[in-house]
């Protein structure tokens, strides 16, 4: 049989309002009717979660055609699969429709208040349009005999520090207790009561603290949910909106920026059908009160000859800073540190900057733990990955009959991800497995397997894993794994056996960008090899130079490392926190010791105090941009706001490498995009570049059993064995912490989950309620839980919730720690 014949029988064809339509069986009514254009009004559906028929709005009448097809009440179009035959009259030709649905929208506005003027949904509101468009003109409620008396209830109920109920609006369409339920995971809100006083409500002590319950304020058709951040604030009608790209991790999700004379009020999801659907994080959503706080940085500065930062022109910032870069280039040269959360325009230009005018390959945008290995991992399986180029997608995770995560929790780390995975896990075409010390709570909300790891035995576990998996697996790798040796060449090695696919997921939003626009020591942009001379020429051609630095470049710890012996000279550094590095005293030290430091950052930090120039730069709202995701695909965005107090790094860049007399030869956004597009994707030997990348080809050793063993002295390793009273640290960041783009929103702040200490239940008994952990940065007290599936030996924390954070305050992750009572050390 061919395609075809397949495709026509699996279609129906039905009749609504005297058109024939043909859909594939098991469209409800309501999507059918949608393809003619006949919108049938509604309230509790929604394309994204399951059929309720909780409202009633969406009656249509189904009469009997002589086929049996038929039904003598009006039926819900939201719940009504399409057969064969069927004959549908909506409210545009049928009095029956009609009549139900303003019976309908009758009861609904019997209780409803008539407060359109101060709720936040007046003006965008469902209800409201639809009471017009498909409701009667009066109201028989309003007489004497009850006196238009409505349902009352306290308000606003607080479901959580960022949601608030207005009970008497809810018309119990139940959209929100679907999204809990079916999308996030998290059912902590629920019908309570029956028949006329049915209402949402909350468990006891259980208020809603999902990562993602804003979406319930977006998806809500009435005013009942409305935002704490938001409430009161303007009026729909007053807002000007602009599409834009969330700028907090690597998913690349749509969203809408809502401002009103030049300041940003709210935040809501975009519509990708491809990337995040109409989904997104309370991070995306409400934190965004960073880019006003404040700090916040509003012209350049200069140090004067007395030390201190005094206010400068432009043109004076350029030229001070072009002459101290000039010096310290002279005096042994010059690093670059980018950070992670550039937009793939502004890392080209640092890239650039630093080719062209401080002529090194010292860059590296990963200011964080990293790995020789991870460099190699990054030129051979992720840069010039794409969806065109059939990278792991979304759609994919839907596909995939196992997804297997290494390094990575999706929860904290990846939104998107988490969401999609969990819609395919529910559809039942997913399983997800997990290598990691616990099963996270994301990891049960996906019913996923834990393989138990200690942190630094990824490989091993991997390699075991291996037997499991098919062409139809999907290794998703986090960012953090770069710090086990040899995890990522047994990923590499595990895909390239069993044909899973594989790809890399960062946490910060233009670390992908900053890997195809060459902010790596050994890569160009485009992903040209720096060892390779063709590609030196290609790209030196293409920027009018003489020619390209030839000697592969330091990462970030050894510019880092450099800085402190004196043999480099100064330093760019852009948006870096010390505290999140690999080795914070030693970064501190770094940028301390160098002879003259350019810090271009957003707001006052510990950076731009110490610094030689200090440029103000512009925030995602303030310039237009593009992110590249962690699958590959470029996300742009326009400027939703014009703030002349800050500039896009690209042009502060700009004018710095004017003053040294190696031009960039750009100065806007659409200049770099027209460059980066004419200089394009590298097309040399990409198979001989794998073959001669160190460490990463599935015939290569694997890590030497010296390495292994110097690496379990350090504390991590197989079974946690160690020292007596040590354990091996595990720790990753979670979606809310004490992250400075988080800065401005208490409500937000109010959702963080509590930092607490994961132990065993042994430990716990040992050394109480209260543990002090200790490593060779310094010691954390912090609350202890015990964790019944956490390995034994290993001890997890939250990594940026509590102080400075784990990398400044106690360890590198997967080296030892001592644990003790809060009095003294137990046991």
């Amino acid at each position: 049989m061919s395609e075809k014949t397949v495709e026509k029988t699996d279609l129906v064809t039905v009749t609504i309002d005297s058109v024939q339509v043909s859909v594939p069986k098991d469209t409800l009514v309501i999507r059918a009717a949608e393809q003619i254009g006949v919108q049938i009004p509604r309230f509790c559906d929604h394309p994204l979660l399951a059929p309720a028929g909780a409202c009633r709005q969406c009656l249509v009448d189904v009469p009997d055609a002589g086929n049996g097809r038929g039904f003598p009440k009006p039926q819900a179009s939201c719940t009504l699969p399409v057969a064969e035959g069927m004959v549908v009259s909506t409210q545009v030709t049928s009095p029956v429709a009609d009549k139900a649905q303003q019976g309908v929208m009758e009861l609904l506005l019997i209780n409803h208040p008539l407060d359109c003027p101060v709720c936040d949904k007046g003006g965008e509101c469902p209800l409201q349009n639809q009471a017009m468009s498909n409701g009667r003109a009066e109201s028989r409620f309003s007489d004497e005999r009850n006196r238009g008396v409505k349902r009352t209830f306290p308000k606003p109920i607080n479901l959580s520090p960022t949601v608030l109920l207005d009970r008497e609006r809810c018309i119990v369409c139940q959209r929100c207790t679907r999204f809990a339920d079916e999308i996030a995971g998290d059912p902590f809100i629920a019908l309570v009561e029956r028949g006329a006083q049915q209402q949402i409500g909350i468990a006891e002590d259980a208020p809603f603290l999902s990562y993602f319950s804003g979406n319930v304020i977006q998806i809500c058709p009435v005013g009942a949910l409305t935002s704490e951040q938001y409430r009161f604030r303007s009026r729909p009608f007053d807002l000007v909106s602009t599409p834009g790209v969330a700028e907090h991790d690597a998913c690349g999700s749509a969203i809408r920026i809502d401002h009103r004379r030049g300041q940003v009020l709210r935040r809501q999801a975009g519509d990708d059908p491809e990337v995040n659907e109409e989904w997104i994080t309370d991070k995306d959503r409400f934190a965004f009160a960073y880019a006003k706080a404040d700090d916040r940085l509003e012209y350049p500065q200069v140090r004067d000859e007395d030390g201190a930062l005094r206010p400068a022109s432009w043109p004076e910032a350029f030229a001070v800073a072009a002459r101290g870069l000039a010096a310290a280039k002279a005096a042994g040269g010059v690093g670059v540190l980018t950070g992670g959360r550039l937009t793939a325009e502004d890392s080209y230009a640092y890239s650039k900057l630093a080719r062209v005018a401080l002529e090194t390959n010292d860059i590296d945008f990963r200011a964080r733990p990293l790995s020789a290995e991870e460099t190699a991992f990054l030129a051979s399986h992720v840069v010039l990955t794409g969806p065109e180029a059939g990278s792991v997608t979304y759609r994919d995770l839907e596909s995939a009959a196992k997804v297997v995560l290494v390094g990575l929790e999706p929860e904290d780390e990846a939104g998107a991800i988490f969401l999609r995975l969990r819609k395919s896990v529910r559809a039942g075409g997913t399983a997800v497995i997990a290598l990691a010390p616990y099963s996270t709570r994301g990891l049960d909300k996906l019913s996923g397997r834990l393989v138990p790891t200690v942190p630094g035995d990824e490989p091993a576990a991997l390699r075991a894993l291996a037997g499991e998996l098919d062409a139809t697996s999907v290794l998703l790798v986090g960012e953090r794994l770069a710090t086990v040796p040899g995890a990522l060449s047994a990923a590499a090695e595990v895909a390239a056996a069993t044909g899973a696919r594989l790809a890399w997921v960062p946490r910060r939003a233009g670390d992908r960008g900053a890997i195809e626009t060459g902010c790596l020591p050994t890569l160009l942009p485009g992903g040209r090899p720096v060892a390779d001379a063709g590609a030196r020429v290609d790209v030196a051609t293409a920027w009018g130079v003489a020619a390209l630095p030839e000697t592969e470049g330091r990462d970030a710890d050894a510019i880092v490392a450099a800085l402190v012996a004196g043999e480099l000279g100064g330093l760019v550094i852009a948006g870096v926190d010390p505290d999140d590095t690999a080795d914070p005293a030693a970064t501190r030290a770094a940028i301390d010791a160098a002879g003259f430091v350019v810090a271009l950052d957003l707001r006052r930090t510990a950076v731009t105090d110490v610094a030689d120039v200090v440029f103000p730069v512009a925030p995602t709202t303030d310039k237009a941009g593009m992110f590249v995701n962690w699958e590959g695909r470029v996300r742009p965005w326009e400027a939703a706001l014009h703030n002349p107090a800050s500039l896009p790094e690209l042009r502060a860049l700009a004018g710095i490498a004017d003053e040294m007399g190696a031009p960039l030869g750009f100065r806007t956004v659409d200049e770099v995009r027209a460059e980066m597009a004419q200089l394009g994707p590298w097309d040399g030997p990409r198979a001989d570049r794998e073959r001669s990348e160190p460490g990463l080809s599935g015939t290569q050793e694997r890590p030497s059993e010296a390495r292994d063993d110097a690496l379990r002295a350090e504390g991590a390793g197989a079974e946690g064995a160690g020292a007596e009273g040590t354990l091996v640290l595990a720790t990753w960041k979670q979606l809310l912490d004490n992250g400075a783009m988080q800065d401005g929103d208490k409500y937000l702040k109010a959702t963080a989950r509590t930092p607490v200490a994961l132990v065993t239940r042994a430990d716990f008994d040992a050394h109480g309620p209260t543990v002090t952990l200790t490593g060779d940065r310094g010691s954390m007290t912090l609350p202890a839980e015990i964790c019944d599936d956490l390995v034994d030996g290993v001890v997890w924390v939250p990594a940026g919730s509590v102080g400075n954070g784990v990398l400044a305050d106690l360890a590198s992750p997967g080296t030892r720690v001592t644990i003790s009572g809060a009095e003294g050390v137990h046991g």
